[in-house]
């Protein structure tokens, strides 16, 4: 469990010595060298020579032996341990090959060998999409395709191979659908109506691998300076109990797929601002919901974790939208969160911090959360980190 939070991250991180500065695998409690107890999880070089193989054609876990043949090594790291890793095709014996922890269908890390120079199809292997949720041959639904951010993530998704549907709420209203490419496949979604999202699921939800919920509904204010609850009520049936109404209708059929071969349901993908992780009075109420909807996201992950499906995360600064026109740079254009959305599947990660502003509240929250709360209180219609 120690390499897992690295994993969900997307980073290759073993244990260091501090004293020594020995790489450390697998987890220990002194270490190796020096014996000394200061041992901290620390990026590693991604480095290493396989020195020997082997195939394993009857494997004692039943996961595996289904999809049995099945390649490991041991890979020579470059920083010194000796790990017992997956072996993609295109590795042999004698070879360099990059190293990455990922995330098996379980939830826990795995070290996975892969060609140091890879092709252009090494993403296609077998043994690598097991590990990762990579959208090419697989079918996607974009939830609301009516925002900037929901139509570059279709583009995205389409551009990487996958086949498309696109949600409309009100299909009877003008949608200038000229950022989807011709292939995308325009359904009728509304995610605020439970009869609308059940009978799309009804009609797509078998069919659906991968689930990104751009649904979004986002206004400034916080408490004090609002009358009534009608924005609030808004906030919660847009991106609270339309979540809801997406897992309970999705998530079954999704978790009833996860193990259908290389072309399975792997990924559903939700949309977080980061101030869910921090309240940040300017968008104080909408903070709040994003917050229940991290907290909904959690249980999904664990109930759809048997079924293999994994729950990405993305989590983003103001967004370069038009509910965040009067709120400074940095923003986080929607193309840039369409390449974080796809680059979250090829690589089979699970929490990702898009942007400046993300990745500054994701440090000052690890260092000093109280500061951070202050800070945001402070700054009113400001950001953190500006």
């Amino acid at each position: 469990m120690l390499l897992t939070k690295a994993a969900a991250e997307g980073r290759f991180a073993l244990q260091r010595c501090r004293d020594c500065g020995t790489f450390c695998y697998p987890a220990h409690d002194a270490c190796p060298v020096c014996l000394s107890v200061e041992l901290a999880l620390e990026d590693a070089p991604t480095g290493g020579l396989v020195v020997s193989e082997t195939t394993v054609r009857v494997p004692a876990d039943v996961y595996f032996r289904e999809r049995a043949p099945w390649r490991v090594a041991l890979v020579k790291l470059d920083c010194g341990p000796v790990v017992l890793a997956h072996l993609h095709t295109g590795c042999g014996e004698g070879h360099r090959v990059t190293m990455s922890l990922q995330l098996d269908k379980a939830g826990l890390a795995a070290a996975f060998a892969r060609p140091a120079n890879a092709s252009p199809d090494a993403a296609d292997d077998p043994q690598w999409r097991e590990m990762t949720a990579s959208p090419k041959f697989r079918r996607a639904l974009v939830t609301d395709g009516r925002t900037a951010v929901g139509q570059a993530t279709a583009a995205a998704l389409a551009a990487a191979g996958a086949t498309v549907h696109v949600g409309i709420a009100e299909p009877w209203k003008p949608f200038d659908g000229e950022a989807l490419p011709q292939s995308c496949e325009i359904v009728p979604l509304d995610v605020t109506d439970e009869r609308s999202v059940r009978d799309l699921a009804a009609d797509i939800g078998g069919k659906v691998d991968i689930l990104v919920n751009t649904a979004e509904y986002a206004r400034p204010g916080g408490l004090l300076d609002r009358r009534g609850t009608g924005t609030i009520r808004s906030e919660i049936e847009h991106n609270y109990l339309g979540l809801v109404h997406l897992a309970q209708t999705f998530g079954p059929a999704m978790r009833g797929r996860g193990a259908d071969g290389v072309d399975s349901a792997v990924a559903w993908v939700n949309l977080f601002s980061v101030y869910a992780l921090a309240n940040w009075p300017a968008y104080g109420t909408f903070s709040a919901v994003e917050a229940a909807c991290l907290s909904l996201s959690h249980c999904l992950r664990a109930e759809l974790r048997p079924g293999g499906i994994r729950v990405i995360n993305l989590f983003t600064g103001p967004l370069d939208t038009e509910w965040f026109q009067t709120v400074p740079p940095p923003k986080v254009a929607p193309q840039t969160l369409a390449k974080a959305i796809v680059s979250a599947l090829d690589r089979g990660i699970e929490d990702v911090f898009v942007g400046d502003v993300a990745e500054d509240v994701r440090r000052r929250l690890q260092a000093n959360p109280k500061a951070l709360e202050h800070e945001l209180a402070r700054q009113g219609n400001g950001q953190a980190g500006q």
